[in-house]
């Protein structure tokens, strides 16, 4: 059974944006503010323990795994040491 409810103090940029969207796809401004309701309501956003135990499972499958000091060695690697950056701005 439908319900009815109020909504006060729509800021105005809100309802231009909401009546020019209703002209656009048209529908009454209160079929446009049903549509975006039904789709806020079917967005499913991820629960958070599920998206952590998915990174714990992806982490346990990686191969190998790599220290700090690896890591800043593979961003170094190619770099040029501070010296020889400093002669090739002379």
């Amino acid at each position: 059974m439908p319900v009815n409810i109020t909504i006060r103090d729509i800021p105005d940029e809100v309802y231009e944006k909401l009546k020019k969207q209703a002209e656009l796809h048209r529908r009454s401004i209160n079929s446009e503010v049903i549509y975006y309701l039904k789709q806020m309501v079917r967005s499913r956003r991820p629960d958070p323990e599920q998206v952590i135990a998915r990174a714990k499972k992806l982490k346990q499958q990686a191969k190998g795994s790599l220290t700090l000091l690896e890591i800043q060695q593979a961003i170094d690697q190619g770099r040029p040491s501070d010296a020889e950056a400093q002669e090739g701005s002379l």
